[in-house]
């Protein structure tokens, strides 16, 4: 008899496990917001499918009478350019100084203690100053995101020049390669997979100071509009929104590592054999 840790479900199987959980939600909430319902019509904490579906179609099929636009999406264009752009250049900034201070012992020495330093520094505590020294415009939310994302990703691609085998920078420095081309080379293609696994564990924490920077000081997006609804109860809009910055965040991580595993198949074999 197999132990149940060896037992591996079948494809068929282990698409109806992914979906249960799923599924047993849809009826919980269901049972749980017709219950609540009936005892008193207008309870607001679980509404109705119903409910959902018309706060859906009044904020994404249907135009706002004074700006003509869909709140729905002019919420989530602002809410995605943000996010967007913040990752972008954490992403640029975590590969150029992670590859620089893994490579280069005196850049190491003179920035590996101040990146520590910022990257224990809690981001949301730091939120009145950008808003103070950047606005309350787009630099400011854009900023919030890159300082809390952009030190752990230094700190990765440190680690994963660190952990490169020291022969093989020494054999390309024998065979005559510059620092410069060692780190083209060498050690950039080996780092480039790091790089989007490291932009995928952002994810959680770049939405989460998204929704923070958009709920104190903002006119549009996803997480400026959960807060500007919250007093009055209107969980009918809350909780599609919740639901859409998940599936949100689902796909950009899915994009991100479908693009790993086709620029890069190597390292995806070579992570499935361990």
């Amino acid at each position: 008899m197999k132990k149940l840790m060896n037992i591996k479900p079948s494809k068929a199987l282990a698409i109806f496990l992914s979906i249960l959980p799923f599924v047993l939600i849809f009826f919980v909430y269901w049972g749980a917001s017709s219950e609540r319902l009936a005892e008193n019509p207008n309870d607001k904490l679980l509404p109705s499918f119903e409910q959902i579906y018309k706060a859906i179609d009044r904020l994404a099929l249907t135009e706002n009478k004074r700006t003509g636009e869909y709140l729905f999406w002019q919420d989530t264009s602002a809410s995605l350019y943000r996010i967007s752009v913040g990752i972008s250049l954490s992403a640029v900034t975590g590969l150029t100084i992670g590859l620089l201070t893994g490579l280069i012992p005196l850049a190491r020495s003179g920035l590996s203690p101040l990146i520590t330093f910022i990257s224990l520094v809690p981001p949301m505590a730091i939120l009145p100053i950008l808003f103070i020294s950047f606005g309350l415009g787009e630099l400011a939310k854009i900023m919030l995101i890159f300082i809390g994302t952009a030190p752990v990703m230094i700190r990765d691609m440190q680690s994963r020049v660190l952990q490169l085998p020291a022969e093989q920078l020494i054999k390309a420095q024998t065979l005559g390669a510059s620092s410069w081309l060692v780190a083209i080379r060498v050690v950039l293609p080996q780092i480039l997979p790091r790089l989007l696994a490291s932009m995928r564990l952002s994810l959680g924490a770049a939405w989460l100071f998204l929704i923070a920077a958009e709920a104190i000081a903002a006119q549009e997006g996803l997480g400026y509009r959960i807060f500007l609804v919250r007093r009055y109860l209107s969980m009918d809009v809350i909780f599609p929104y919740v639901i859409w910055i998940t599936l949100l965040a689902f796909l950009m991580d899915y994009l991100l590592r479908k693009t790993s595993e086709r620029a890069f198949p190597w390292y995806h074999s070579i992570e499935s054999g361990k």
